[in-house]
């Protein structure tokens, strides 16, 4: 059966509510809000007031982890610090989920890289989970949407090296040498989003809104400006429906001068492949029907 994907051209902080309400879902209890904080000099992130309305729609915390590469994210001292400079702190209640440890453990089934996704441990702490995606390119993974927030962004510090390595190591200095071979490392980004949609079944909902498309990612601190022109936002309650409606939407862009170079970074990358890997796991579907409100 296809997964329904809901789509407006109007990119507010209403229409992204209004998406929301479209799913018919309601998130019970203690409500993770999974955004991206930005990178310190990045210019492209979506800023906290325009996910306002939205995290008090479901009442819920907002929640990120640190990061495994240089940066003022890598640590917890740092990246709370930029979560301030950023104004997530003056807006909204935020766990920084892998500030302390010991890290949690997810298991990953069917994995052919990792046995597991490891994740800041209060994670554990929610009953469901909203997924608030910048849909823009990646540096490494060609793009970044559900999937990635899935993955690399509820991983740990050590989590994150561990998808990067494709399970070779948790050490955030030992996982760039070498890199793993591409593909296993999409792999790994499409199993370990396997474990945290197992995690929340039935009690996970996301929100991709395509504005400011760079072909760089918000972990960028120098990232290129925009390419494209804004297309708009998406709902659904599927993350692999929600990434290949995007990739879609990028492809009928045919008349905007930018699709060209951004299409370059997604398939140099080879980016499907992520969305590819994640359909063979069988946790979402890359079929769906798109509903325009």
């Amino acid at each position: 059966m296809a997964a329904k994907v809901y789509f407006t051209k109007e990119i507010t902080p209403e229409s992204v509510v209004k998406l929301y309400d479209a799913l018919g879902i309601e998130l019970p209890g203690n409500v993770a809000v999974k955004v991206h904080s930005g990178e310190e000099g990045n210019q492209n992130f979506l800023c906290p007031e325009f996910w306002q309305p939205m995290v008090e729609r479901v009442d819920g915390t907002v929640v990120e982890c640190n990061t495994a590469y240089p940066g003022a994210r890598n640590s917890t001292k740092k990246h709370k610090q930029l979560l301030r400079q950023h104004g997530w702190n003056r807006l909204y209640a935020v766990d920084l989920m892998d500030a302390e440890g010991p890290d949690a453990e997810l298991p990953v089934e069917g994995g052919k890289h990792l046995p597991k996704d490891i994740v800041g441990k209060n994670l554990l702490n929610y009953d469901s989970m909203l997924v608030l995606c910048h849909f823009k390119g990646h540096p490494m993974g060609g793009f970044g949407g559900a999937l990635k927030q899935l993955s690399i962004g509820c991983a740990s510090t050590a989590g994150k090296a561990y998808i990067h390595s494709a399970g070779r190591t948790t050490d955030q200095t030992e996982c760039w040498n070498p890199p793993a071979p591409q593909l296993d490392f999409l792999e790994s980004m499409a199993e370990a989003a396997s474990a945290v949609v197992k995690r929340f079944e039935g009690k996970i909902a996301f929100l991709s809104v395509m504005k400011n498309l760079s072909v760089d990612c918000d972990c960028c601190a120098v990232a290129e400006d925009p390419c494209m022109q804004d297309i708009g936002v998406l709902a659904s309650l599927d993350p692999i429906a929600i990434d290949q409606a995007g990739l879609d939407l990028v492809y009928a862009q045919t008349q905007d001068p930018g699709q060209k170079h951004f299409l370059k970074r997604v398939e140099s990358r080879k980016g499907v492949h992520t969305v590819e890997r994640a359909a063979e796991l069988g946790f979402g579907s890359r079929t769906y029907e798109l509903v325009e409100l």
